[in-house]
């Protein structure tokens, strides 16, 4: 059984109000298509169909103040408390004392260790490599995780044989960056490069933080521009996966993007969507993001 991770940076469950929350706004015809034609909001929280299970997850780690990325990828993909081992929530890169703790115990390095294949399915251009090296770039959760577990990042090189994903999908911005062989793709084509990425490997995760930085800015334009991408993507992946044969699981750090009346995080609870193998056994045993981590082991038969 593979799995593949869809990691959405600062997705929550917001109200049905389409003037705070663009999920009411953008047209999501792939979502809706999942759902029955019905999305989840904070009256309506737990969705299942016979395509898919959305359940609302609790991303406040049971510590106060608002929640973090850096905390809450580290427990997303460790299974460990992460707000609660530092003492609160923190980000939106790792604290350095929760360092050893991704490296020795990510999903990655589970994988790994039980000799299967993962990959971060983004693909990096060369000028992060040049500012990773030079130290003037810190490493996320999800990177940091791929790389200590001697997972190399994906490069221009792999993008332009569409063996990685841009992080918008649809490749806009690789020319102006030095990558003229990358040639632009709609969101749907990036569904099915990421597909077959998934048939290659046991484990699978692409990071879409585009998502956070749409809730930072609080444009309605750009947010619903971003979903709707998101959908599109989805929607590719879905249609070119094997799911009798692999779980598709799409969670978040914490709420942002849902509440656009707010420049901040929110404490709201965040969709977890589960589709394909395996799907309704996790849909009822994840409730909170330390969830994550044993249940995605458990699919992929590596003991905790």
């Amino acid at each position: 059984m593979k799995v593949f991770l869809l990691f959405l940076d600062g997705v929550g469950i917001g109200t049905m109000d389409p003037g705070r929350n663009p999920f009411f706004r953008a047209r999501l015809p792939f979502l809706r298509w999942l759902l029955d034609g019905d999305l989840p909001h904070l009256r309506r929280r737990r969705l299942e169909t016979r395509h898919a299970a959305l359940i609302p997850v609790d991303a406040t780690l049971h510590m106060p103040g608002l929640p973090q990325s850096g905390t809450g990828q580290a427990t997303i993909f460790t299974g460990i408390n992460a707000a609660r081992m530092f003492g609160r929530h923190y980000g939106p890169y790792p604290p350095t004392s929760l360092r050893s703790v991704i490296a020795e115990q990510s999903i990655f390095r589970r994988v790994r260790d039980a000799n299967g294949s993962a990959v971060l399915a983004n693909a990096f251009p060369k000028k992060f490599f040049d500012y990773t090296h030079a130290g003037t770039r810190r490493l996320t959760v999800t990177t940091m995780a791929s790389v200590t577990a001697g997972i190399p990042l994906l490069t221009a090189d792999d993008l332009h044989r569409n063996k990685a994903v841009s992080a918008d999908f649809v490749r806009s911005r690789w020319k102006e960056m030095g990558h003229s062989a990358v040639e632009p793709v709609s969101a749907d084509e990036s569904g099915r490069h990421c597909a077959a990425i998934i048939a290659e490997h046991d484990f699978t995760v692409f990071d879409y933080w585009l998502t956070d930085h749409a809730g930072h800015e609080q444009s309605m334009d750009k947010a619903v521009r971003t979903l709707e991408s998101l959908d599109e993507f989805l929607g590719g992946v879905v249609r070119y996966a094997d799911l009798s044969d692999t779980l598709i699981l799409a969670i978040s750090d914490h709420g942002n993007i849902e509440d656009l009346s707010l420049k901040t995080h929110t404490r709201n609870p965040v969709p977890c969507l589960l589709l394909g193998a395996g799907r309704q056994l996790m849909a009822h045993r994840i409730r909170s993001l330390t969830h994550i981590a044993p249940c995605v082991l458990e699919c992929l038969n590596i003991p905790r």
